[in-house]
């Protein structure tokens, strides 16, 4: 049995993908109830982490990848009826994937062609956002509902597929790359942060942050040398106008927005915290330097306390990492590997991983992400920040919830050790005799910053036995009215309760006056059926009112007898 600190090598990383058949297609029929929801136990479980696995062959096949993003979105949205939890299908939905700049993706060989397909792992893959978007549609989100958002390099968003994808869908994607103070006011979202460290105000990306969206992070799982693998934590950066968005800048160094949308003691207490976390031994920190290079640990405070900011600030529904395929190396063009055709060995890679990640707490999902990539989470001072922070509980994998995701059965609480890691080198602070590519992998001791506890993690679900779910779909079964029948003159509803409780229902003629109510009590969770004597009304449609626990749901009946 794996335990762990197992770390299996996958062989294929220098010699290209595995050879995995495709994944199947996860199709849903439009469900037409006008609301979706994540599911719930997603909801219940908002510190945990969640990963399925995928089946793609190669990153150029185009249907897999669409097929992947839309089993992912049939797996964990579900068809909702109103009540809490419950999106409307009219309101916003924004996406966010990394569309940062191609950087130096021209030093590739060979043709233009081949060169963009060397470096599709830079930005996020246009036909996992096809199968995104196109299994929301099947949910009833309109592609006017739908939004991507990203500040950085619209000039080579058609390059990655983007233009022509939002083009089809009828989804809005925009350029906003001017700095904020150029932009209409309809196109930010003004956020101020009182317990920021540097920032006081953020200026976001409309429709990011408004009150009636619900926005989905979707990062790649790649490398960088900002922060080792550049997962959701960074990727939330490219919501925020320019110049906000420039989390990476210098500490001290031409801060162009307004000094009253920062902390007047910002720099100061940047520098501070970086020596007091110096002290206490946050892992390669001791990088030299005076804040102005990424490759030392002045600089990494520095980004770790801006990212922190804006997460306080911001409001996401959920944080995934695309890791159907990773990538090495700096994030972009550049990292440890010789291509055929090239007269050098510098070159960044990408390479089947066939994950999907994601949960409600970004700093969880991203110390899974890391130790999937081959990094101890403990030697990545992000992590440390954000639990000093009150932004993460944990950065211990030990300590982290994590299930396997299966579509077809249910959800299993897994250890960590049980899945593939994948070594995603970085050119995060090397330290003296590292490759200038290296993992993040020494043991890191926990005992002090994140001690293994003892937890009651919830078992997991299997989709086909519990109660609560429809054995077809995987989907939960809404509470609500099932089926209406006529008996004669009594008229029976089928009822489903998710968990024992009050149950009312009400039975209203067209003009809403309430004729009857079948049941005003306790219910036991599962199917239920009541009767309602419907001798003292005449025929003629009626509508009937379900109400449990914070949920509403209504329609109607034809009463013929």
């Amino acid at each position: 049995m794996l335990t762990r600190r197992s770390f299996i090598k996958v062989s294929a990383l220098a010699t290209g993908s595995l050879a995995i058949p495709g994944v199947p297609a996860f199709a849903r029929p439009a469900t037409g109830t006008g609301y979706f929801a994540l599911h719930p136990f997603i909801e219940e479980n908002p510190d945990a982490v969640f990963i399925i696995r995928t089946n793609v062959d190669s990153k150029t096949n185009a249907l897999a990848m669409k097929e992947a993003g839309a089993g992912f979105v049939n797996a964990v949205f579900v068809p909702s009826e109103e009540g809490v939890g419950a999106i409307p299908v009219t309101n916003r939905l924004v996406l966010k994937p990394n569309l940062t700049c191609r950087n130096n993706y021209q030093a590739y060989p060979g043709t233009e062609a081949e060169k963009i397909v060397h470096s599709m792992g830079i930005v996020s893959d246009a036909n996992f956002f096809d199968g995104l978007i196109s299994s929301f549609k099947d949910l009833g989100v309109p592609g006017s509902s739908m939004y991507m958002r990203e500040r950085s390099c619209s000039s080579q968003w058609s390059l990655a597929g983007f233009t022509s994808l939002a083009s089809r869908h009828g989804v809005s994607l925009k350029p906003l790359d001017t700095e904020a103070s150029k932009l209409p006011a309809s196109d930010l979202q003004w956020i101020d942060i009182p317990d920021g460290v540097w920032y006081r105000k953020i200026a976001y990306l409309w429709p990011v942050n408004s009150p009636d969206s619900f926005l989905i992070n979707v990062a790649k799982f790649k490398s960088h040398t900002v922060g080792g693998l550049t997962l959701t934590a960074k990727n939330l950066q490219g919501t925020n106008a320019m110049p906000y968005v420039q989390h990476c800048r210098q500490i001290d160094n031409n801060i162009l927005y307004p000094k009253s949308h920062m902390s007047p003691t910002g720099v100061a207490d940047v520098k501070a915290n970086y020596t007091r976390h110096l002290s206490e031994g946050i892992p390669r920190w001791e990088r030299p330097g005076d804040g102005k290079t990424w490759s030392c640990g002045l600089h990494q405070e520095t980004w770790v306390t801006r990212c922190l900011d804006n997460h306080l600030a911001s409001k996401v529904g959920l944080h995934v990492i695309e890791g159907v395929y990773g990538r090495d190396g700096d994030g972009f063009a550049f990292g440890p590997h010789s291509l055929p055709g090239a007269t050098s060995t510098t070159f960044a890679q990408d390479f089947m991983t066939n994950y999907i990640i994601f949960g409600k707490n970004a700093f969880h999902v991203d110390a899974i992400g890391h130790w999937l990539g081959g990094h101890e989470p403990g030697n990545v001072g992000l992590f440390h920040v954000a639990k000093e922070r009150g932004l993460a509980k944990h950065f211990n994998p030990d300590n982290i919830a994590v299930y396997e995701w299966i579509p077809e059965s249910g959800i299993v609480l897994k250890n960590p050790g049980q899945f593939t890691r994948y070594e995603i080198v970085t050119d995060y602070l090397g330290l003296e005799g590292e490759s200038l590519y290296h993992l993040l992998n020494q043991e890191f001791d926990y005992s002090i910053k994140d001690p293994v506890q003892n937890y009651q993690w919830s078992a997991g679900l299997n989709f086909n036995t519990d109660s609560r779910y429809d054995t077809h779909t995987s989907v939960l079964k809404r509470p609500g009215v099932i089926s209406v029948a006529l008996h004669n003159s009594q008229i029976s509803f089928e009822l489903y309760v998710a968990e024992n409780q009050a149950v009312r229902l009400e039975v209203l003629d067209l003009s809403g006056r309430i004729v009857g109510v079948p049941s005003n009590g306790n219910m036991l969770q599962g199917k239920n059926v009541v009767f309602w004597d419907s001798s003292r009304v005449s025929n003629g449609v009626y509508l009937y009112r379900f109400i449990a626990g914070g949920i509403a749901q209504s329609g109607k009946f034809n009463l013929m007898r």
